[in-house]
């Protein structure tokens, strides 16, 4: 018989960096850090209630995600945006995610495929809040990709997400005075689940890289081209 206590777990020291990176990630990709704003060790462990050790690892852990740059020992900048840098991201993405999703498609259930229509209308709720719908956006197209997708494909690709999602904000915020634009994020998920629904890799290629090309081409005209 377990002891009452045995099911109460302590707060580890992880699970407060695990906070402090998503905090600090939250505050980067909303955009309550500016691109280049220069990030303070001991200010950050103040404004945030925790030690240094906690800090200096989530700054660790977000510049090897490429959302911060190094300055010192005791400090770091958010990295800036560079059109060059997202036409990198996107490449990536390009180079494995339509692989992935050819694969994917013939994997997903048809319960898999019910539940994926149901977070793809979701996106078209003109009443939730950017951090629902981002985090909704990035439910689905993990679930899409995940039957076929490796632990490493998986590590690569959220990455990846993360770095692309400063710069789709930036784009699709500059769009907010658009009535119908959460129309148009609905009909693009619809329009990727319609390839998913016939099971044709080629199909499921060709819709995954035209919804990914259509993303940074959006992006990349919010900060400029690329030199």
């Amino acid at each position: 018989m377990p002891r009452t206590g045995d099911s109460m777990r302590r707060v580890t020291a992880t699970s407060v960096v695990d906070q402090v990176t998503a905090e600090i990630r939250r505050s980067i990709l909303s955009g309550v850090l500016k691109p280049g704003q220069e990030l303070a060790l001991r200010e950050l462990a103040t404004r945030m209630g925790v030690s240094t050790i906690p800090v200096r690892e989530a700054l660790r852990r977000l510049e090897g995600q490429g959302l911060l740059v190094s300055s010192s020992r005791r400090s770091s900048r958010v990295a800036p945006l560079d059109a060059a840098d997202l036409h990198g991201i996107y490449r990536l993405r390009l180079a494995l995610e339509p692989e992935i999703a050819g694969r994917s498609c013939l994997l997903l259930s048809d319960g898999d495929l019910a539940e994926l229509d149901r977070i793809a209308d979701s996106l078209g709720d003109a009443g939730r809040s950017d951090e629902e719908i981002y985090l909704a956006h990035h439910d689905f197209h993990l679930r899409l990709l995940a039957p076929a997708a490796t632990a490493w494909d998986v590590r690569t690709l959220e990455n990846l997400w993360r770095a692309a999602e400063r710069y789709l904000r930036l784009a699709f915020g500059a769009r907010d005075d658009r009535a119908d634009d959460h129309l148009r994020r609905q009909h693009a998920h619809t329009d990727l689940m319609a390839a998913f629904h016939a099971r044709s890799p080629e199909q499921v290629r060709a819709q995954v890289r035209h919804h990914l090309e259509e993303n940074e081409a959006i992006a990349q005209e919010a900060i400029g081209p690329v030199q």
